[in-house]
């Protein structure tokens, strides 16, 4: 990217700083979602100061790293259409914390995977540039940030972690202490790492044994999958799962449109929505996903109902 490095982060914007770093660390193998990185820490950024000279200075960089982006990916439909966009980076967010889940539910606690739930928590973050988050992706979000710090907290204090869902405890965890050394999103310089630990408070304290998290079925396309060096935990190599594909409806064989049926604006759009969440999940290779968003579009453009 041509766009000039990023000056030091003014300490007002310490709550962008690890999408800010998850943007850089995804500029090459993950463009688009890259790109919705900056673009939801611009917009924090503007909500959080926009007149301070040295944040107006940070904000105007970041401005311009955007805009070399979108040059550059100029005729990438994820980047000039937000519907598109948005099935993009949902479907990575997710995969990378299918991945983590994966690993939790077999056992397998390692850096790894503690990284790639929050991540993922980062990543839904970033999906509130498209809009309101789900009610669904909001406990995504809260789960995988809760999981990053009790793991991380156990494997510290030398436990073994409860794998799966389980009652939900306050607990912190400071991802910046087990990256030091690692590059930081200002690309040219190197900084005091500064911390980001997430507060008992904002810990959720729900009981997340009765929600219904489905075991993922495969890693993304370039998710870590060997444990670190250093981990003081041991674990094999994970191998792709096979798919379970789910089956055709068969009321979608016999179903016809009925003459009233008259689809709405926003039928469409929801019909084309699950189109491109299905394109988006086959860029990953996840058919399953892409079969039930097809499904779902073909029974709403047959029926008029989902």
């Amino acid at each position: 990217m041509a766009a000039a490095a990023l000056p030091p982060l003014p300490p007002q914007f310490k709550s962008i700083q690890h999408h800010l770093r998850t943007a850089q660390e995804l500029d090459k193998r993950e463009p688009v979602v890259s790109y919705y990185c900056r673009l939801y820490a611009m917009q924090t950024g503007m909500k959080i100061d926009s007149k301070t000279p040295e944040c107006r200075k940070f904000l105007s960089k970041l401005m311009d790293q955007l805009e070399a982006m979108k040059k550059q990916f100029g005729d990438n439909e994820a980047i000039t259409q937000e519907i598109v966009g948005s099935a993009h980076v949902e479907n990575y967010a997710l995969k990378m914390f299918l991945y983590a889940d994966n690993e939790d539910r077999a056992g397998h606690f390692h850096k790894n995977m503690i990284k790639s739930f929050y991540t993922a928590s980062l990543l839904i973050d970033v999906l509130t540039v498209f809009g309101e988050l789900s009610e669904e992706n909001a406990q995504h979000r809260k789960y995988a940030r809760w999981k990053a710090a009790y793991i991380h907290n156990c494997l510290k204090n030398g436990e073994t972690p409860q794998p799966g869902p389980i009652g939900m405890e306050g607990e912190s965890f400071d991802l910046e202490k087990e990256e030091a050394g690692s590059s930081s999103v200002h690309s040219g310089t190197t900084q005091p790492a500064a911390s980001s630990t997430y507060e008992a408070s904002n810990i959720p304290t729900s009981n997340y044994t009765g929600i219904h998290i489905p075991p993922g079925a495969h890693a993304p396309a370039n998710t870590p999958a060997e444990v670190p060096h250093n981990t003081g935990v041991t674990s094999n190599t994970i191998q792709p799962a096979p798919q379970n594909i789910p089956l055709v409806d068969p009321s979608l064989y016999s179903a016809q449109s009925a003459g009233e049926v008259r689809l709405t604006p926003e039928d469409f759009a929801r019909a084309q929505k699950y189109c491109k969440y299905a394109g988006s999940a086959l860029q990953y290779e996840d058919v399953s996903t892409a079969v039930q968003n097809l499904q779902k579009a073909l029974k709403l453009l047959i029926t008029g109902r989902e």
